[in-house]
C-alpha cells in the first residue's frame, strides 16, 4: 500500500531561513547598491576583494553578529544540491527569512548617510535577488515565498502596512517567482501585509496555499517608527479566517505557510524560565490567534509550513478527537547557529494534499566551498509512518511524550536529526543536548498554551 501511495505522489522542494548575506564581501556592496538585482549575480561571483576577510570581520564586530550567515558560495552550493536532488519539482516553498541577520546595522555602517528609502530599496533588491536565483535554478516550477522577521524594509521584527518594501517584493514574487495567472492580484494583496493566496498547480485539484507574513503576529512586532501596534495583526487574522472559511465552504484543501510558528518556543522556555516552578512558557507569537484559526479549520488545513528556529521540527495543532493540523518546521540553509545547512525534498499526494514523505539533505560543511550534500534521513523509513498526517503525528508525539527519558528509538532519531550537524559527530553526541530537556520539548510539540503545556511537562505534586 505504501509503495502504491508513493507512486502517486508529486515532488516538492521545501526551503527556509536562507538568510543570504550580501555584505560578506563589503568591498562589493557599493556596486550592489547601484545595480539592479538582475546584475548582482556577476558582482557576487567575481573574485573576492583584496581586503574581504578583514573588512567582513570588522563589520561582524561592529554589528555584534553571533555567527556567519549564507554567503554567495553557500547559496550557489545549496541551489546546485537542490537541483541535483530534484531537478523538476512541482513547486518550491520558502518559509521566510531570506535576508541576513544584522542586515540594518551592516547597511547603515557601510552607508552612514543613507535614507530610510535607500535601506528599503536595498533590502527589497536582496529579496528579489534570492528569488531570481531560485527561479533560475527551477525555471519550470512556481516558487512560493513567505517573508520572515528579518525580511523587512526597516529593521528586524518591524514593518509598516502597505510599505514600499512590501510593494516591491510583491511585484518580485508575483512576476519573477510565482508564475501565477493572477499575478497582479497577488502583488496587490501582498503589498498590504505580505499575505497572498494561490491555487496549487495541477495535478492538485481544489487546493490552495495561503501565505502570511506573520511578523505582524509576533510579540516583538512594532511599526517602523518603533510604535507597538496590533492593528495589522488583527487585520491579518481577519483575512486568514475569511480565506479559510471560503475554502471550507468550497470544500477546498489548504496549506498554510508562514515564518514564525504558533505555540511554545521550547528553546527560550527552557533557557530563561522555570515553568514547573510557576513561570510561564515563552510563546513564539504575541497571541494564540494564528494557531487557534488553523486548529479551528483542521478539516480544511492539511499542512502548516514554518521555519524560524533553523531546526528540523514537527508540531501538531490539536483540534479535538481525531482532528489536528500537522505542522512541519523546515531546517535552515544558514549555518548561523552552528548547524550545517539543510533542505527538504517532499512527496505529496495531490489528490488529498497530504504530505506523504520527505527526506532532509545536508551539507558536510558550513561554507559551501567544496561541500558534499547527502541525505540526512527519510521520514518514512526512520519513523515507520505511512504519511505526515495528523493521525500519524498523534501516534509519534504520544510516543515522544510517554518516553520521559528520551531513550526510545523514535525519540533518539528525532534528537539526532533535530539539529543538522557535522556527519563526523556521533548520533549520540548530537542528540545529547535535546535529550536534557526531552520531556518538556516533546510537550511543546503538541501543547499550544501555557496551562496545557504545564500539565504535560510538569510532574504532579503529591
Amino acid at each position: 500500500m505504501a509503495s502504491a501511495a508513493l507512486a502517486q505522489t508529486v515532488p516538492v522542494v521545501m526551503l527556509s531561513d536562507i538568510h543570504f548575506d550580501p555584505f560578506h564581501d563589503p568591498g562589493k556592496v557599493a556596486k550592489l547598491n547601484s545595480a539592479a538585482a538582475s546584475e548582482w549575480d556577476a558582482i557576487l561571483n567575481a573574485p573576492d576583494t583584496a581586503t574581504q576577510a578583514a573588512d567582513f570581520a570588522g563589520l561582524q564586530r561592529t554589528c555584534k553578529a553571533k555567527g556567519i550567515d549564507t554567503p554567495m558560495p553557500l547559496l550557489v552550493s545549496s541551489l546546485a544540491a537542490e537541483r541535483a536532488q530534484m531537478a523538476k519539482p512541482l513547486f518550491v516553498t520558502v518559509s521566510g527569512d531570506l535576508m541576513a541577520h544584522q542586515f540594518d546595522c551592516k547597511f547603515r555602517t557601510l552607508f552612514p548617510k543613507s535614507t530610510e528609502a535607500d535601506y528599503s530599496a536595498f533590502a527589497a533588491k536582496t529579496v528579489a535577488f534570492v528569488a531570481l536565483e531560485l527561479h533560475k535554478t527551477f525555471p519550470a516550477a512556481p516558487i512560493y515565498f513567505a517573508l520572515g522577521n528579518n525580511d523587512s524594509g526597516c529593521k528586524d521584527y518591524a514593518e509598516d502596512m502597505n510599505s514600499a518594501f512590501l510593494q516591491g517584493d510583491g511585484q518580485s514574487f508575483a512576476g519573477d517567482a510565482l508564475n501565477a495567472a493572477n499575478g497582479a492580484a497577488i502583488a496587490k494583496e501582498f503589498s498590504q501585509l505580505g499575505d497572498y493566496t494561490v491555487a496549487l498547480p495541477a495535478p492538485f485539484e481544489h487546493t490552495r496555499l495561503i501565505v502570511l507574513q506573520d511578523i505582524f503576529e509576533s510579540k516583538r512586532y512594532a511599526n517602523c517608527d518603533g510604535t507597538p501596534d496590533k492593528t495589522a495583526a488583527a487585520k491579518q487574522i481577519e483575512w486568514l479566517r475569511a480565506e479559510l472559511a471560503a475554502a471550507a465552504q468550497k470544500h477546498e484543501k489548504v496549506w498554510v505557510m508562514a515564518h514564525i510558528p504558533p505555540g511554545i518556543d521550547a528553546y527560550s522556555t527552557f533557557s530563561k524560565g522555570n515553568v514547573c516552578g510557576g513561570g510561564d512558557p515563552t510563546m513564539f507569537l504575541g497571541s494564540a490567534a494564528l494557531g487557534d484559526a488553523l486548529a479551528e479549520y483542521a478539516g480544511t488545513v492539511k499542512l502548516g509550513l514554518f521555519g524560524h528556529t533553523h531546526m528540523d521540527e514537527m508540531k501538531l495543532l490539536h483540534a479535538g478527537a481525531g482532528m489536528g493540523v500537522p505542522v512541519k518546521l523546515v531546517p535552515s540553509i544558514t549555518p548561523v547557529n552552528g548547524n550545517n545547512p539543510a533542505f527538504t525534498v517532499a512527496k505529496v499526494d495531490p489528490k488529498t494534499a497530504l504530505l506523504v514523505d520527505y527526506s532532509v539533505y545536508a551539507s558536510d560543511n558550513q561554507t559551501g566551498v567544496g561541500a558534499v550534500w547527502s541525505k540526512e534521513y527519510t521520514y518514512s523509513s526512520t519513523y515507520g509512518m505511512p504519511d505526515y498526517s495528523a493521525q500519524s503525528l498523534e501516534k509519534l508525539t504520544s510516543g515522544f511524550k510517554s518516553d520521559v527519558e528520551g531513550s526510545a528509538k523514535d525519540s533518539l532519531a528525532y534528537e539526532n536529526f533535530y539539529f543538522v550537524g557535522d556527519p563526523k559527530i556521533s548520533a549520540n553526541a548530537k542528540a545529547a543536548g535535546l535529550r536534557l530537556v526531552w520531556h518538556g520539548y516533546a510537550c511543546s510539540m503538541t501543547e499550544m498554551n501555557g496551562d496545557d503545556f504545564r500539565t504535560c511537562a510538569c510532574p504532579a505534586k503529591p
